[in-house]
């Protein structure tokens, strides 16, 4: 037998059972609002951010909403594709390294214009790593062994593994070297000298030096340690807007002075461009203790101590420096130098 609801029961079933079906609707509409991934907010921020950039970077969007963190101290390295600087990396792994090789333009770093020497190379570093530039920078050449290395063997490890970067700090600027042959007291003399070769930047240096420095007065004289190779800090490089150095570097590429005129002229300039004076010529003494740690030599002069360094009889170091020597002889090599 079959028994049907009592009439008041029946009504009062259906409306609990709609109550209930309900109340499950509006929590799966809740959790689909504020829960589903599909829809959250946080994935269309980031398409839209990769999106605006997909057209300037390769990067994935989380690589991109990175940001940039500075370098503590890097190496500047102006180089040639036949240049073997291993030995920067073997004896320097602490230090980021950027070497540049100019006569390669498959290199991963390289110029848009091989000239002025090392010039274009430090000017193109300091332009493209402008808003993230390290807190201590050396440029530097490639050959571990060069005649202009403030070292008794020409020795560019002895003078970088002593380099000291607390006093880097607190000047801004340093030369690599402290021996004053070569570059000073003083070299050129902007408003009276002539040529004299591609060795000296001569009368050429006025013109370049009112086009590097407009409206700043030509110094009677310039002197500074050659050759180019020097400390500096991020926060004096960043003394200058990045458009100086832009300028630097359109004069480099576009003045019709040959390489080796427009090289030096930068030679002697750079010491003006980070804020010295005209006329930088520390006393060597001093400069070996503050910027090497050096502070026990015997100094003769003002300009020299001890052995620490004499001018070689030629420009280029014989192959197989230092264990052969200038007449091509057998010498002693084993001058302190740091193990591998």
């Amino acid at each position: 037998m079959l028994f049907a609801p009592s009439g008041p029961q029946g009504p009062r079933r259906r409306s609990r059972m709609k109550a209930i079906f309900l109340t499950i609707f509006i929590v799966i509409a809740l959790y689909l609002i504020f829960f589903s991934t599909s829809e959250s907010p946080v994935k269309t921020e980031a398409g839209s951010y990769a999106q605006k950039h997909e057209h300037g970077s390769t990067k994935q969007p989380d690589e991109l909403a990175r940001p940039a963190v500075p370098r503590r101290k890097e190496m500047v390295v102006a180089s040639m594709k036949s240049d073997d600087t291993s030995w920067l990396l073997e004896y320097f792994p602490d230090w980021t390294k950027s070497i540049y090789v100019v006569d390669d333009k498959r290199a991963p770093l390289t110029v848009t214009r091989n000239k002025g020497r090392e010039s274009m190379v430090y000017l193109t570093f300091i332009i493209d790593n402008y808003d993230n530039l390290p807190e201590t920078m050396l440029f530097i050449h490639s050959k571990r062994y060069q005649w202009h290395n403030d070292d008794p063997y020409y020795d560019g490890i002895p003078p970088l593994r002593n380099f000291q970067i607390p006093y880097l700090q607190e000047q801004g600027y340093v030369n690599l070297r402290c021996v004053w042959t070569l570059g000073c007291p003083t070299e050129i003399r902007p408003l009276t000298d002539t040529h004299r070769g591609d060795v000296h930047a001569g009368e050429y240096f006025k013109n370049g030096f009112m086009e590097l420095f407009p409206g700043t007065p030509i110094p009677e004289e310039v002197g500074v340690s050659c050759c180019a190779q020097f400390g500096v800090s991020r926060a004096k490089v960043l003394e200058r807007p990045r458009s100086d150095y832009e300028r630097f570097r359109t004069w480099l590429a576009d003045t019709a002075l040959d390489d080796d005129l427009s090289g030096r002229i930068m030679e002697y300039s750079w010491h003006m461009i980070f804020g010295k004076d005209p006329v930088h010529c520390p006393n060597a003494k001093e400069c070996y203790c503050k910027v090497f740690g050096l502070c026990d030599l015997n100094c003769t002069w003002e300009g020299g101590c001890d052995d620490r360094y004499s001018l070689p009889p030629f420009s280029s170091l014989p192959k197989g420096w230092p264990d052969i020597g200038w007449k091509g002889q057998a010498q002693d090599s084993s001058h302190g130098l740091p193990e591998t």
